[in-house]
């Protein structure tokens, strides 16, 4: 698991130190709601029907018992004493306080843990098996991978108003426990007939209102092209995504409206 660094550190307690200014100006009135809206949801707040509710990430779905203890203590203190953990390996709480959820981040830092791009149109919390480096079956460990993904995802400045939400799963199994078909971007770690590993890269599936399964965009990728590969692909889709209606804005619809070959030529031309 990740360790932060410096400027880790600084950066989270930064973001908190923002949003408690924010979130001090809402409760005063100088901020509307609408005002207060995109502020929220680049810290994981959602306003939903009777309450607040914070999501925060847990990368790759990997915890270990501080984290676990922290967010008990979480619970219990500012919530109602249960979250609700979520098929994309993120935790939930449902009642927080508008006052009390800069002091739930500040807590959650102290554990290196925060709520950054669990919500709007930016990479979201990127997930993998959740037997990932311990299934007998794997080729490798996801997760360093996963790990590389979440650091040049985290507030890249080109990514931050993407036409809508992005997802990517990874899993070292041939087993898709990942579920990687249904994700914006699905990584299989594969071998290639010299022995080599790389990854499959899969793009455009999706669940909701119009279920789609992702197609494969390129059958071996070698790991070292991995991140310039993916810059590639939300590159493409930042230009081409659809603004005009949020139901039609997901790569998905994309990639069916343009067709994957059309896909693919775009994103090897960005890549290469």
């Amino acid at each position: 698991m990740y360790v932060y660094n410096d400027f880790d550190h600084a950066f989270v307690q930064e973001r908190i130190r923002q949003f408690r200014a924010q979130v001090e100006r809402r409760l005063a009135g100088n901020l509307t709601e609408e005002e207060f809206k995109p502020l929220r949801l680049m810290n994981g707040l959602y306003l939903q029907l009777h309450a607040y509710m914070l999501r925060i990430a847990i990368p790759y779905g990997t915890l270990d018992a501080q984290k676990m203890r922290q967010l008990a203590m979480i619970a219990t203190r500012w919530d109602k004493g249960y979250g609700h953990f979520t098929t994309r390996q993120n935790i939930q709480f449902n009642w927080p306080k508008l006052h009390d959820v800069p002091d739930i981040l500040e807590a959650l830092a102290d554990v290196q843990m925060h709520a950054i791009q669990t919500s709007g149109n930016t990479i979201r919390n990127v997930t993998a098996d959740h037997f990932a480096g311990a299934a007998a079956d794997e080729i490798a460990d996801p997760r360093p991978y996963a790990e590389l993904i979440r650091q040049w995802s985290t507030d890249h400045p080109e990514f931050q108003f993407l036409p809508r939400k992005f997802k990517i799963a990874l899993t070292g199994s041939p087993q898709d426990r990942a579920a990687t078909k249904v994700h914006d971007i699905g990584l299989r770690l594969v071998r290639n007939d010299a022995g080599k590993t790389g990854f499959e890269v899969i793009i455009g599936g999706g669940l909701g209102r119009t279920p789609i399964i992702g197609k494969v965009l390129r059958a071996f990728l070698p790991v070292q092209d991995l991140l310039p590969y993916l810059e590639a692909i939300v590159s493409v889709y930042n230009l081409l995504g659809r603004r005009d209606n949020k139901y039609k804005a997901r790569i998905k619809i994309t990639v069916r409206e343009h067709g994957i070959e059309a896909i693919r030529k775009r994103v090897e031309d960005e890549f290469f």
